[in-house]
């Protein structure tokens, strides 16, 4: 299993970024994917989920309205756009294959004027 994340970058507050997950390595759209976001020193949160198929997709309270998950299964490619952003936003953001225990490497975005 590989998964590769990119499109991290500093961005000022009210800005967009997208987020990329390339994956590799297993059956791509047999599986839910997830994105998570870890600040140094504390644990990592759950920012958002799609299903397999992508016909369904959640979103932790304090993203919803401003992220969105998508993925294109014939690429391998799971996505996270994210709109609106704030400076709370700044995390390092990781893909993660729920099924398979598996992460990315991670990307950091950083939300700063």
């Amino acid at each position: 299993v590989h998964l590769v994340e990119s499109g991290g970058g500093l961005v000022q507050p009210g800005g967009s970024l997208r987020l990329s997950c390339a994956a590799s390595g297993f059956t791509f759209s047999s599986y839910v994917m997830n994105w998570y976001r870890q600040v140094p020193g504390k644990e990592r949160e759950l920012v958002a989920f799609i299903s397999s198929g992508g016909g369904s997709t959640n979103y932790a309270d304090s993203v919803k309205g401003r992220f969105t998950i998508s993925r294109d299964n014939a690429k391998n490619t799971v996505y996270l756009q994210m709109n609106n952003l704030k400076p709370d936003d700044t995390a390092v953001y990781y893909c993660y294959v729920p099924g398979l225990a598996s992460w990315g490497q991670g990307t950091q975005v950083t939300v700063s004027s």
